[in-house]
C-alpha cells in the first residue's frame, strides 16, 4: 500500500445551522464559504495528529480489490494509489483533457488555464489568460469550470464559466488559435450567460461551476442557490440552483433543446433539473447513460443524485429538504421529491466534491466505479450504481491516504482518472500489481 500525503491539510470548520430542540426553524444560508462552501458542524471531522482522518462511515466498507478477479493480460490488482503528475499550480479548480491526447488542462481560479504535456512539463505561456477579467475573491468565486466542444479538433471551440470582475456568473465561448495548437485566443470570448447574484444573496456563494458536454452533444452547467436559498432553491423559472441543458451549435447565442423539461412552460426553458444548493460537480457515465450530480450540503448532510439524462425535470428538493431529511419545509412529504443516491452526515465531512465513474482501461477491476472526496476530511470514496441501486460502497482512505482537499476530479485524454488538490497537486489513480 502506498499513501501519499501533500502539504499542511487546511481544513475550516464552520458552525451549521440546525433545528433547535424547541423547534424553532432553521435559518437561512449565510455562514462563510469554503472551498465548493463547506458549511459543517463544529467537531465533525476527526483527525490524526498526522492529519489523517480517522473518520468512519456506516455501510461504509474497506477496499479488497485483492481478491477481484484480474483480467487475464494484467497481473492480480494487490492496491491502488495517487501518483502525483505536477506539483505548484495556484489553486487549480478543474483538470480536463481532450479524449485521446496527451496533454492534461488545468483551470486556475483566478483565471488561467495551464497545459500538461505528454511529459507532464507545464508549458509557458498558458493557454489560456482571463485573469484581467475574473474576480476571483472568497474561496468560490473565479475561473470556475471549462469543457471543450466535441468537435473542437475542427472548430477549437471551448467554454469557460467564471465570475467576472462585476461579480456576475459568466458562461463565455472561446476560440484556440488556429496556429498555435497550445494557445487560445483571449480576444474570442462571445458571452453565452450572465447572471447577477439574486437580489437577497447573503454572500458570494454558490456558483455551481461544472461545465459538461453530456452525450447528447447539448452543454450543461451547474449553477448553485446564489445563497438565497429560500427563493431561488425550488423555484424552477429560474437557472439558480440547477443543472441547465443548452445548444450552443445553433441560436443566438445559443438555443434549448426541444425536449427539455420546461419548454412548455412551468419553468426557465434552459432548466434541466432544480431544487439543487450548490452543485459544484457533476459528471455523465456514457454507458450507463446515467448523471451524478453531488450537491454541497448546508447543516447536516452531503448528497449524490444519480438519475437517467434521457429524462428531466428533477426536483431534488433544496431548500425544503436537506439530503433525506425535512429543512425549511416543516413537515414535508419527501415522496414529492427526488431522492439522492447516497447522503453521508456532517460527522464524517462537510463539502462534498462529485468525481466520475471510472472506465479506464488501466484498471479494469474498477469498471463502473465512482469515485467522490470530502474536501475537509479529505477522504476517497466510492460507489457503484446497479439497476437504481448503490452498490460496493468503499472507503479509500486506508489505500490513498489523505492527498489533501481535493478541488476536482477529471478524466484524462486516456480515460483514466486524475484530480487536482487546492494547494496544487496534480495526481492520477494508479494499480499496484
Amino acid at each position: 500500500m502506498r499513501t501519499l500525503v501533500v502539504g499542511l491539510i487546511v481544513v475550516f470548520l464552520i458552525g451549521a445551522i440546525f433545528l433547535n430542540s424547541s423547534g424553532e426553524e432553521p435559518t437561512d444560508d449565510s455562514t462563510p464559504p469554503v472551498a465548493g462552501d463547506t458549511t459543517t458542524s463544529l467537531g465533525s471531522e476527526t483527525s490524526a495528529p498526522d492529519g489523517t482522518d480517522t473518520t468512519t462511515a456506516t455501510g461504509v466498507t474497506s477496499p479488497t480489490v485483492g481478491s477481484t478477479e484480474p483480467t487475464p493480460s494484467l497481473p492480480p490488482l494487490q492496491s491502488l494509489s495517487l501518483e502525483t503528475v505536477f506539483t505548484g499550480f495556484r489553486q487549480p479548480s478543474t483538470i480536463n483533457a481532450i479524449e485521446g491526447d496527451d496533454r492534461l488542462f488545468i483551470s486556475q481560479r483566478l483565471g488561467v488555464i495551464r497545459i500538461l504535456d505528454e511529459s507532464r512539463e507545464m508549458l509557458d505561456p498558458a493557454f489560456l489568460d482571463i485573469s484581467d477579467r475574473v474576480l476571483a475573491g472568497g474561496i468560490e468565486q473565479g475561473l470556475l469550470g471549462f469543457d471543450f466542444h466535441p468537435d473542437y479538433a475542427n472548430n477549437g471551440l471551448f467554454y469557460v464559466y467564471y465570475t467576472d470582475k462585476g461579480g456576475r456568473r459568466q458562461l463565455s465561448e472561446f476560440q484556440a488559435s488556429t496556429s498555435e495548437p497550445n494557445r487560445a485566443r483571449a480576444d474570442s470570448e462571445r458571452v453565452l450567460i450572465e447572471l447577477e447574484q439574486p437580489e437577497d444573496a447573503t454572500d458570494i456563494r454558490h456558483y455551481g461551476g461544472q461545465v459538461a458536454f453530456g452525450p447528447d452533444g447539448y452543454l450543461w452547467l451547474s449553477l448553485g442557490d446564489g445563497a438565497d436559498s429560500r427563493d431561488q432553491g425550488q423555484d424552477s423559472g429560474t437557472m439558480f440552483g440547477s443543472v441547465i441543458r443548452i445548444d450552443v451549435n445553433t441560436g443566438d447565442p445559443y438555443a434549448v433543446p426541444g425536449d427539455n423539461p420546461f419548454v412548455s412552460g412551468g419553468g426557465a426553458d434552459e432548466v434541466w433539473a432544480y431544487g439543487l444548493r450548490n452543485p459544484w460537480r457533476f459528471s455523465f457515465d456514457d454507458e450507463s447513460g446515467m448523471i451524478y450530480i453531488a450537491d454541497v450540503g448546508h447543516a447536516d448532510q452531503e448528497e449524490v443524485n444519480v438519475v437517467p439524462i434521457s429524462e428531466g425535470g428533477y426536483n431534488f428538493g433544496w431548500s425544503d429538504v436537506e439530503g433525506t431529511r425535512c429543512f425549511h419545509a416543516q413537515p414535508c412529504d419527501l415522496a414529492l421529491y427526488t431522492s439522492p443516491a447516497i447522503i453521508y452526515l456532517h460527522e464524517e465531512g462537510c463539502s462534498i466534491t462529485g468525481g466520475y465513474v471510472y472506465r479506464g482501461s488501466e484498471i479494469p477491476e474498477l469498471d463502473g466505479t465512482y469515485f467522490y472526496s470530502d474536501w475537509c476530511s479529505q477522504w476517497v470514496r466510492s460507489f457503484k450504481f446497479v439497476n437504481g441501486q448503490v452498490t460496493e460502497e468503499t472507503d479509500w482512505t486506508d489505500e490513498l491516504g489523505t492527498i489533501g482537499q481535493i478541488n476536482s476530479f477529471g478524466v484524462g485524454g486516456d480515460g483514466e482518472l486524475y484530480l487536482v488538490t487546492h494547494d496544487g497537486t496534480v495526481a492520477k489513480l494508479t494499480a499496484n500489481r
